[in-house]
């Protein structure tokens, strides 16, 4: 096993916007096939940032297993008991997991394109890196994320520059404009990649028990065929139930467990109806125009949309929500978004209580107090109609609160303090283009350390002197 890696912090990165995959730290671990499974889970436990290990067969590359899929098939019954004790081979020909795999001289921009044009399961997958020697690296999913965003700062300062030369450099300065629309784009798409892995995720947990069903639904159809036949050829209820317990069926059983059966398909078939139908909803794709729409149903499609990010995990415990609405009338608006708006800043408050948590707990194990750790992490909305004739949502959190000099950098393009991977800064931009420009509102943020923050959004009832597309 060859265990050399190379990881230069990302923002040590002398980046152009010409960079290729050759500037960026790649993982370089190997292991080979035959070796037990149980390897491939102390090398993942010894390198917390470890993305995937590549195997090999007699020192030749033959795939790569990533540490979500690993983990994500450790997790499942039985899957440590069948894979452990076993060579690695057994558990990557079970697997046959699809691999990306480029070469090092591939511009950053367009391996970046590459990644967001994966299918949702492979989006955050990392990538395998080949040099001109034929030699197999690791590249993380989040490292690509981070060099396209220092790109994309890159590109907009001299989006800035160009702007004062337009007369001299016309032709460039469309060209980086075509590019900031890309850039705002691919935002997008990370964030579609996001909301689809929690749909996703909420939608696995019904189809697996429909499916788990219908095995037994088929085996009592069949039996109460078999019956039905045995009573058409004229036999008696009695002869029939004797000769249905010889072949081992239950009727009276079957009778009382399959209407159960049924009826709980229909509770997981209704779940994912209403999932579904949320995230249409939330989307609005037959409402890109103004129309008059209820707050209050895009903020409940939200939630929807979010409840995975809302349920309890290990490190941290469930995010409850507060609703307190007001009468709204009908707002005439942009629903899809509008929606948007009210992803980014749930989405944001939810990372930030999760923030909040993790800090308030390390201090609890520093102080031994009791008093240091936050047991609830809740988020307010609240509804009402201003006499301006305007309406306002307010969203809030119980966190740790905004340093009066982040606050005032919140809406500017790619600021974020999120770490490294998790945010591109665009999110409350976006969210600010929309409510100022395209509603005529306002936005902003109000927040005091130790007490939490809150967004309050305003925009008119109707739409006046608004931008239409």
């Amino acid at each position: 096993m060859l265990a050399v890696h190379s990881m230069k912090s990302a923002d040590q990165l002398n980046l152009k916007s010409g960079s290729t995959l050759q500037e960026l730290p790649v993982w370089t671990v190997y292991l080979e096939l035959d070796h037990p499974g149980s390897e491939l889970s102390i090398i993942f436990e010894q390198n917390p940032l470890l993305p995937g290990i590549i195997l090999t067969k007699d020192k030749l590359c033959v795939g790569m297993i990533s540490r979500r899929l690993f983990f994500e098939q450790m997790s499942r019954p039985y899957g440590l008991g069948l894979f452990a004790g076993r060579p690695v081979e057994y558990l990557y020909n079970f697997l046959l997991p699809e691999i990306s795999i480029l070469s090092e001289d591939t511009p950053i921009v367009d391996a970046t394109q590459m990644a967001l044009g994966r299918s949702p399961k492979l989006v955050y997958e990392p990538i395998v890196i080949i040099d001109e020697s034929s030699q197999y690296g690791l590249l993380d999913f989040h490292q690509l994320l981070l060099a396209y965003s220092q790109i994309h700062i890159l590109t907009i300062d001299r989006l800035k520059k160009e702007k004062e030369r337009v007369r001299m450099a016309r032709a460039d300065f469309r060209d980086l404009q075509q590019n900031y629309t890309r850039l705002l784009q691919n935002e997008k798409m990370i964030a579609l990649g996001q909301l689809v892995a929690g749909i996703a995720h909420e939608i696995n947990n019904p189809i697996n028990f429909i499916y788990g069903n219908i095995t037994y639904a088929i085996d009592y159809v069949e039996d109460l065929m078999y019956i039905l036949e045995c009573c058409q050829k004229g036999k008696s209820y009695d002869d029939v139930a004797i000769e249905a317990k010889k072949r081992g069926i239950e009727i009276s059983f079957i009778m009382e467990d399959l209407p159960k059966l049924l009826s709980s398909m229909k509770v997981g078939a209704t779940r994912i109806n209403e999932i579904v139908l949320s995230l249409r909803n939330f989307s609005r794709l037959d409402q890109a125009h103004l129309k008059f729409v209820d707050i209050h149903e895009g903020i409940e499609n939200t939630l929807i949309i979010l409840q995975h990010n809302l349920k309890a995990r290990p490190d941290r415990p469930e995010v409850q929500v507060i609703k307190e609405y007001g009468k709204l009338p009908l707002v005439e608006c942009y629903a899809g978004q509008l929606n948007q708006v009210f992803m980014n800043i749930i989405a944001n408050a939810i990372d930030a209580l999760s923030e909040s948590y993790k800090l308030s707990t390390c201090n609890h194990d520093k102080n031994k107090s009791s008093s240091s750790l936050q047991k609830d992490l809740i988020i307010r909305i609240h509804s009402e109609v201003s006499d301006d004739n305007h309406v306002i949502v307010r969203i809030s959190d119980n966190g740790m609160g905004i340093p009066e000099n982040v606050q005032t950098r919140l809406f500017d393009p790619f600021f974020t303090t999120k770490p490294v991977g998790k945010g591109t800064g665009l999110g409350l931009s976006i969210s600010h283009q929309i409510i100022v420009e395209k509603h005529c509102g306002q936005i902003y943020c109000v927040s005091h350390i130790g007490k939490g923050s809150e967004f309050i959004i305003k925009i008119p009832i109707e739409a006046v002197n608004r931008e239409l597309e």
